[in-house]
């Protein structure tokens, strides 16, 4: 980190890979910087690919320093009530044209979707997740699409893994993005225009937080729509090459809190800034 940096109005991290440890957890020190830059006035918002209903086991640990944006930018939740505040879901005749056309080029594809109301799959579908008790399955994903659905999970065995998400992206073409999950064999498909970063730019504006006052911090090929919107990005030391080629600072990996490393940076240079301030008040007034 570098002494052109300016102090953040709003920091933005990716989950998985970045604020997390490895096994999922919050470490001690990143709950204190948490709540250091929530004490300093910086907002914190979480950025990730899980849907809604993963934030559970996270929720105790930063509910009360901001919100999630989920689903790859598809909702904005409130982590401490876990009220969806807005949603960029896809209607169910969108979902049953991709699946379609996914199946036509892929016959060994198999489906799963995310949604406000949860995880629905075909009967094929095999997650590496536990399947919540209930959870809508049929042979084919048409018959059990919800009005809106943030997520398109597309497994498929028969797919060179090394361009998966690159592949699934010509198929999809114009109708959707298409998203390396980071699991293998399996590839996520969000909405036209629907991408962490620009949700991320439509709740920043909506607070009137400019791109040039927001740190974002990732690790992953889709966290690089928001990296590079960005003032300042930040790459963990456990990042994607591509990850460490665009962004324009590093950290330590997630595993030794580098973020927490960045938070705490990001108060240091607030205080700066306010000591500052008042000083110059003082010899002026």
């Amino acid at each position: 980190m570098t002494a052109t940096l300016v102090p953040p109005r709003l920091i933005a991290s990716d989950l998985d890979g970045t604020l997390l440890r490895d096994d999922g957890t919050v470490s001690a020190r990143t709950a204190a910087a948490l709540r250091a830059a929530a004490a300093a006035g910086i907002e914190v918002v979480f950025v990730t690919a899980r849907p809604p209903r993963w934030l559970d086991v996270i929720a105790d640990h930063v509910a009360g320093h901001g919100v999630a944006i989920c689903a790859n930018g598809a909702a904005v939740v409130d982590v401490g009530t876990r009220a969806v505040l807005a949603e960029h879901g896809m209607p169910a005749d969108l979902v049953a044209t991709l699946a379609g056309r996914i199946r036509a080029a892929w016959p060994d594809a198999v489906f799963a979707t995310e949604t406000a109301h949860g995880f629905a799959h075909e009967t094929g579908f095999r997650s590496s997740h536990p399947v919540p008790d209930g959870s809508p399955t049929a042979e084919r994903i048409e018959d059990v699409l919800a009005a809106s659905t943030f997520k398109l999970l597309v497994r498929s065995q028969g797919r060179p893994l090394a361009t998966y998400a690159d592949d699934l992206a010509a198929v999809v073409a114009e109708l959707a993005i298409a998203a390396d999950s980071g699991a293998s064999g399996l590839g996520e498909i969000s909405g036209p225009g629907v991408s962490k970063s620009a949700t991320l730019e439509r709740w920043a504006a909506e607070r009137g937080i400019a791109a040039a006052e927001v740190w974002a911090m990732g690790d992953a090929p889709n966290d690089l729509s928001m990296l590079t919107w960005a003032g300042a990005s930040f790459a963990v030391a456990n990042a994607h090459p591509a990850v460490q080629a665009a962004t324009s600072h590093r950290c330590a990996s997630n595993e030794a809190d580098g973020p927490a490393d960045v938070l705490d940076y990001a108060v240091e240079l607030t205080r700066r800034r306010t000591a500052t301030s008042t000083a110059s008040r003082t010899s002026t007034g």
